[in-house]
């Protein structure tokens, strides 16, 4: 309740204030318009030819990479939960989508993955580097055997054992087949798990362990949100920060 309540005044204070700024860029925009077409004396046909002839679209900027956004069965070092310094975040365009997924995902109050973490357990590890890449992902660490839950309704998409990366893996769609969660390093499933089956919102659905590249001494979640691609592929898709979706 106290979360909800939180999220409830926060969606209240940010649209005041996207309303308050729309109308500030709104009457600047227009002072500015109003001064360029007397300083040059064009007619609006005339500035508009002028402000795009030379442009060119972006062809650079967050989540281009051409590698798919999770490959379970790519080798990567053993690391411990928080290694590795924070990557930089770069572009625009794709940090709204990103916040815009964000709050949706918050809307949902999604189910907490893992018996007895509270939200202020939590530690965001989403930028940080594992090898060459960012860990796209949050470590949510509980002692081995804690029970994994599913954070919403959906369909197991897939099961996969990746030795060299997150072992035991499990992919879950959500209803409408648009966000992906990945939880990886289990130490084995629930009973019934497996790929095509429908789990409820709550439901166990694995443990918590450290196959595949995890610290056999650090047993923990990763857990993943990706918003999938129009082909509905499980193993891609534009990742999610889970940290500020589970706050």
């Amino acid at each position: 309740m106290r979360r909800f309540e939180r999220r409830r005044l926060e969606r209240l204070q940010r649209t005041v204030t996207v309303v308050g700024l729309s109308f500030a860029l709104g009457a600047l925009a227009d002072a500015a318009l109003s001064w360029r077409l007397y300083e040059l004396e064009f007619t609006p046909d005339e500035l508009l030819a002028d402000t795009t002839a030379n442009y060119e679209p972006p062809t650079t900027g967050l989540h281009n990479d051409p590698e798919p956004a999770h490959d379970p069965a790519e080798p990567r070092p053993v690391q411990r939960p928080g290694e590795g310094a924070p990557l930089p975040v770069v572009g625009t365009t794709g940090a709204v989508a990103h916040e815009t997924a964000v709050e949706e995902l918050r809307d949902r109050d999604l189910e907490m993955p893992v018996d007895g973490v509270d939200e202020d357990d939590l530690r965001d590890t989403f930028a940080d580097a594992r090898g060459k890449r960012a860990h796209e992902a949050l470590d949510i660490m509980a002692p081995r055997h804690t029970s994994v839950r599913a954070v919403e309704d959906g369909v197991i998409a897939k099961v996969f054992n990746s030795q060299g990366g997150g072992g035991l893996s499990l992919y879950q769609f959500d209803p409408t087949s648009t966000y992906c969660y990945y939880y990886a390093h289990l130490d084995r499933y629930a009973d019934g798990i497996r790929d095509g089956v429908k789990v409820r919102r709550g439901q166990v659905i694995g443990y918590v362990g450290s196959t595949g590249n995890a610290s056999p001494d650090a047993p923990h979640l990763h857990f993943a949100i990706f918003r999938l691609t129009p082909e509905r592929q499980w193993w891609k898709g534009e990742p999610i920060n889970p940290y500020p979706v589970l706050r």
